[in-house]
């Protein structure tokens, strides 16, 4: 595999930056008219301006030339053809088949899976339909009130987000939890204040046998049977696993196990029963709207020039600041408390995706690949980091989300979230010019003035794109978090990684299944470095004070 660096795309790139770097942006607006009317595209309600990114139309000539050098539309068709393109593990990524609409034409050649997708989505509705309805009863004869979703990673930081999110259409009654933390202090509390004979745990774990999710799920069914015995946990626990055999064996009846393949990623299985918190949440003819709002962007994707293709254009300017520019950090920044997870599922779908440094056949990348993905809420983060972002050293570009309309009954208070959302892209673009801060100072002694003046100022030409929703709605956040999905693959062609495997991960994993026992007072299976080693002692040492 040739590097992507050796292509005379990359080199033209590197050229451009050069010549692009005295330029401002409040020069390419003040030069383009247009280029607020241009350098923006709209998907269902989706509107996606990237005018405040320091690109050109020259930019992104030479950004989608970089693109059909890695091989992006035939990437992109390998993916929705159902390929391997999870090489290190052998494996189709199918995602997008999740939300597939019934009965939609298959085309040759791709693999279809649909009778298998709507086998789960019949047996989702059958069982979110009888929980709502308040017809699911428990050990006791009780419906339930409180659902706790069990899971990690993809398997619970998807599902909250969405919860949170579409918190309007939430159903009145249900109460949806989650335990993620292996940290036995969330479960304990949270077990503190439920009702046992009014509680339904979703087990969510494709192998049956994470350990943080397997820790929690035994905890839990230790409560429940302490509190009515073991013949209720059939009716107060489901899972959503590709080992049937493991849920079985725990206790879950297999009319509620439901399947989750190997072809789906954790960090993509929202769309999956793993949405199951989701559906009993807001119902599944809501969830289905949020699958139909990802399928929109999954057509878009799949069908549109590079040039238009919103996932491909987003993830070209990630890849212009990151490898061409050096900023190798973005900040996520949703003006929705709704949206408050979205910075932290962003993390996993980015670093754990694209954080590699070895190419798909193995070789050194010899580049940067992912940045540091980070972020927090408006208008909160205003007054947590926003400093840094304005007149600090790093030039860090930022992705502003924002919902034009609000369910909330409180007009004013989104007015000033949407106003401070907007200035806030808008004061990193145009900075403050030392003539500016003149004038506002105009009015104080001249020793004064001349003492402030360097610390009032603002560099500006600090990069954004601003992603406008009209209303942060089930077919809306469909389409939101499938353009981010799509964007981290479109990335990973470029970087020539596989954004499907997490190898890294498993590392830690398997050391803390060696120390967990030495904590207890065995004897090592294997030495430890110096200061590991010491660490395990004084843990046990203060354990026993």
């Amino acid at each position: 595999m040739r590097p992507i660096t050796e292509s005379a795309a990359w080199n033209l790139l590197s050229a451009h930056r050069k010549a692009l770097e005295p330029v401002h942006l409040r020069d390419l607006f003040r030069d383009d008219p247009l280029r607020a009317t241009r350098l923006c595209l709209e998907l269902d309600g989706v509107f996606v301006d990237y005018s405040k990114n320091r690109i050109t139309d020259e930019t992104l000539r030479l950004l989608c030339n970089l693109a059909r050098a890695a091989e992006m539309p035939l990437w992109i068709a390998r993916l929705f053809a159902g390929e391997r393109v999870n090489l290190t593990e052998h494996r189709a990524a199918l995602h997008a088949a999740l939300r597939e609409p019934p009965g939609r034409p298959k085309v040759p050649g791709h693999v279809d899976v649909s009778a298998e997708v709507g086998h789960v989505l019949a047996q989702m509705r059958s069982v979110c339909g009888s929980v709502r309805d308040g017809k699911w009863l428990g050990a006791t004869g009780e419906r339930i009130d409180d659902v706790v979703h069990i899971g990690i990673g993809g398997s619970h930081l998807g599902p909250q987000l969405a919860v949170e999110a579409l918190s309007a259409y939430a159903h009145p009654r249900l109460a949806i939890h989650f335990l993620a933390n292996v940290d036995g202090a969330p479960a304990a509390a949270l077990l503190a204040r439920l009702d046992p004979a009014k509680t339904l745990f979703i087990v969510a774990s494709k192998t049956f046998a994470t350990e943080e999710t397997m820790t929690n799920a035994e905890t839990a069914r230790t409560w429940l049977e302490s509190k009515l015995g073991v013949a209720a946990v059939p009716k107060h626990f489901l899972a959503v696993t590709a080992n049937r055999d493991a849920a079985a064996a725990f206790g879950i009846a297999a009319a509620n196990i439901f399947e989750f393949w190997d072809w789906v990623g954790g960090r993509f299985s929202l769309w999956s029963a793993v949405g199951l918190p989701v559906a009993l949440a807001v119902g599944m003819d809501r969830f289905e709207e949020m699958l139909g709002g990802a399928h929109a962007m999954d057509r878009h994707f799949a069908e549109t020039p590079l040039e238009r293709n919103l996932p491909v254009i987003l993830a070209l300017i990630g890849v212009w600041y990151n490898n061409f520019f050096g900023w190798a950090t973005r900040a996520v920044l949703p003006y929705d408390e709704g949206l408050r997870l979205l910075p932290a599922y962003l993390q996993q779908a980015e670093m754990e995706s694209n954080g590699k440094s070895k190419a798909r056949d193995g070789r050194p990348v010899g580049f940067d690949t992912s940045p540091v993905v980070w972020g927090g809420t408006g208008t909160n983060a205003q007054h947590a980091f926003f400093q840094m972002l304005h007149q600090g050293t790093r030039v860090v570009p930022c992705d502003f989300i924002a919902c034009a309309q609000s369910g909330a009954w409180l007009p004013r208070h989104h007015d000033l979230l949407l106003a401070n959302c907007l200035a806030q892209a808008e004061a990193l673009m145009l900075g403050r010019s030392e003539a500016e801060v003149a004038a506002d100072l105009a009015q104080l002694p001249e020793a004064e003035r001349q003492a402030l003046l360097p610390h009032r100022l603002c560099p500006g030409n600090r990069p954004s794109t601003t992603i406008l929703v009209k209303r942060l709605d089930p077919r809306a956040f469909g389409t939101l978090l499938a353009l981010y999905e799509h964007k981290v693959f479109a990335q990973g062609v470029i970087w020539g990684v596989n954004p499907f495997d997490q190898w890294g991960v498993e590392l830690g994993k398997q050391l803390s299944k060696r120390i967990a026992p030495e904590l207890e007072g065995e004897a090592a299976l294997a030495p430890h470095d110096a200061s590991t080693a010491a660490l395990i002692a004084r843990c046990r040492d203060w354990r026993q004070d």
